[in-house]
């Protein structure tokens, strides 16, 4: 179950970055959206991680999830 909610992942990413390319060279706009949604989803999960590592929140590899 798990490996197929992997591979979903996968080929959402993948399709994903095959509009942001296609959009770029001028395609529908169909992929044009897909490509926006694509961008944004990339720069939400980049703000989460930065806001993470400076607010000393981990993964628990450390032992503590906060930083107590």
């Amino acid at each position: 179950m798990v490996g197929a909610v992997l591979i979903v992942v996968l080929l959402l990413v993948l399709g994903g970055c095959t509009c942001v390319v296609w959009a770029a060279r001028g395609g529908p706009d169909w992929v044009r959206a897909v490509a926006r949604v694509t961008l944004g989803v990339g720069r939400m999960i980049r703000r989460t991680e930065r806001n993470r590592r400076r607010y000393g929140l981990t993964s628990g590899r450390s032992g503590t999830s906060n930083g107590d």
